[in-house]
């Protein structure tokens, strides 16, 4: 096992794909330099055909990214935040997610768009909102969150490699975190949940950065007897729901913690599932913490409380395990 960053794991299967794929191109603003960190030196090594800047029209160079997986290629389009996808949402809405369906499968697009999300670096409410409920929302589109170097280069990897058109949303809080990798990485297939950690007594499902604060949480609670077994789907779509029903099935309790929107956002549509499908396991109603339903504020002590903490997800997962029906 070696060690990478999550921006070190995310550019080396950029890399090896790219050497494996003569088709695959990198698309987006600043990508030769790699603005965000992750995409530098991959022009030296591919060249400037295949690693391609654009200029500031995110409706532009994602409508160029569609047209291009359209006919041939396989586009990887970097979004340096997600919250600008308003401004290209018309391609990604009714082009990027439909073409395949409305062609009956004569048009095909393995295409993936790279973005990232995430509060926490001070970025204001413009640079930090976490939209994988907004992708996972919209039928036709596939949606990853890693939360691990290794889980990024997996995923990627898959993601590239899918005939579908992709999201994979990079909390930018995340780059800089080191974790194993393997030497030889292999495609992580989408859909397929991770249990982070086995437990007995509750569950709580945890996605992206949240996935850290989960951990966190857990150790705590362990130092008091209960374990709590977290859940990573890794994915929204195809989402493990079996993964999810089995956890609760043994635990009898479930929390949801999400960076995502409060309403209409993955807790919620998780505590659904589990509410319709595994009621009769449950031992007390499940729980959900995101932040409030507000844009994210730019006062750092402000966007820190915003922000779902392993305080708050300790105090619930306690309360859960104390009560019951």
């Amino acid at each position: 096992m070696r060690e990478m960053t999550m921006a070190e794991a995310i550019c080396a299967a950029l890399d090896a794909e790219m050497a494996r794929e003569p088709r695959l191109v990198l698309i987006g603003e600043d990508v030769r330099i790699g603005a965000m960190g992750v995409t530098g030196g991959l022009v030296a090594r591919h060249g400037p055909d295949r690693v391609i800047d654009m200029p500031i029209s995110e409706s532009a160079f994602i409508g160029a990214a569609i047209g291009a997986a359209a006919t041939g290629l396989i586009p990887v389009v970097e979004l340096m935040f997600a919250d600008f996808v308003g401004v290209a949402f018309d391609a990604v809405l009714n082009q990027m997610a439909k073409l395949r369906y409305m062609t009956g499968g004569q048009v095909r697009l393995p295409l993936v768009l790279r973005t990232t999300i995430g509060a926490g670096d001070r970025a204001a409410a413009q640079h930090s909102q976490s939209l994988h409920h907004l992708f996972t929302s919209i039928p036709g589109l596939k949606c990853v969150l890693p939360a691990t170097p290794a889980d990024a280069c997996g995923l990627l990897l898959a993601a590239i490699r899918d005939p579908d058109p992709v999201i994979v949303c990079e909390h930018k809080m995340l780059y800089s975190l080191r974790g194993p990798m393997p030497e030889t990485p292999e495609p992580i297939p989408l859909g397929r949940a991770c249990i982070v950690r086995p437990g007995r007594d509750v569950t709580v499902v945890a996605f992206a950065a949240m996935v850290h604060r989960a951990t966190e949480a857990a150790a705590r609670l362990a130092a008091e007897g209960i374990e709590a077994e977290i859940i990573d789907p890794r994915t929204t779509v195809p989402l493990d729901e079996s993964a999810i029903l089995a956890s609760v099935a043994r635990t009898g309790r479930l929390l949801v913690v999400d960076e995502g929107a409060a309403r209409c956002g993955m807790a919620a549509d998780i505590v659904a599932l589990v509410s319709a499908r595994a009621f009769d396991a449950l031992k007390a109603p499940p729980a959900a913490i995101t932040p409030p339903h507000t844009p994210v504020p730019f006062a750092p002590e402000l966007e820190d409380a915003w922000l779902p903490h392993a305080d708050a997800i300790t105090v619930t997962a306690r309360r859960l395990c104390a009560g019951g029906r």
